[in-house]
């Protein structure tokens, strides 16, 4: 009932290209339509769980119009919060700008301790995008939104769970089984129950 979605590009700490994006929002698309799964973990392998978007694909563009970038990252995000399935993100490592849009999009997120974030877009002279100032000020309100994504500090996991943008901090040894028990347990559950919570609770938001 439980499945995992792994960003896999470990050599450049799961930057998010071109095509690593297009491939989340196929496996978005399959995991939609797999009625035996209820469950998503979503993690990153190797050292970090997402460096961010991957200045390289957007220096160069492939090609690709400037605002495609933009475009697809938001397309990612939205079809991972859309998935009928309920999402955990187990962050470790580095977490930064488009991927705590990821995780942000994910209906809950566990970190370790030693899980370090950032949002470091205006620093680079482009805007947050793909949806991140939305679900920032949902998760974590506007005035904390507005003091990480203007100063852009780094920040850790403690701070991260006291803004309300974490659920829970463990250890990092005991991230994969924290959330692979959190897993089990709520695809154990009604699936027409925890289907309604989640969309009643986006409906409120």
């Amino acid at each position: 009932g439980t499945a995992t979605l792994l960003l896999h590009r470990p050599d450049k700490l799961n930057a998010l290209s071109f095509e690593l994006l297009d491939e989340l929002i196929d496996a978005c698309r399959w995991l939609d339509a797999a009625d035996d799964i209820r469950t998503v973990v979503v993690r990153g392998e190797g050292r970090a769980f997402s460096a961010g978007f991957d200045l390289g694909d957007f220096q160069q563009l492939s090609g690709r119009p400037v605002r495609e970038g933009a475009d697809i990252g938001r397309r990612a995000a939205e079809a991972l919060e859309d998935v009928r399935q309920l999402t955990v993100a187990a962050i470790h490592g580095h977490c930064v700008g488009g991927g705590i849009v990821l995780a942000a999009a994910c209906d809950l997120r566990v970190a370790a301790s030693s899980a370090r974030f950032s949002i470091p877009e205006v620093d680079l002279g482009i805007p947050l995008s793909w949806g991140g100032i939305p679900r920032l000020v949902r998760e974590i309100g506007p005035a904390m939104t507005r003091e990480l994504v203007l100063t852009c500090r780094p920040f850790d996991a403690h701070e991260a769970k006291a803004v309300g943008m974490l659920n829970r901090v463990v250890p990092r040894d005991e991230l994969e089984s924290t959330v692979d028990d959190l897993a089990r347990s709520l695809a154990a559950k009604a699936p027409s129950v925890v289907k309604a919570t989640k969309r009643q609770v986006m409906e409120a938001l």
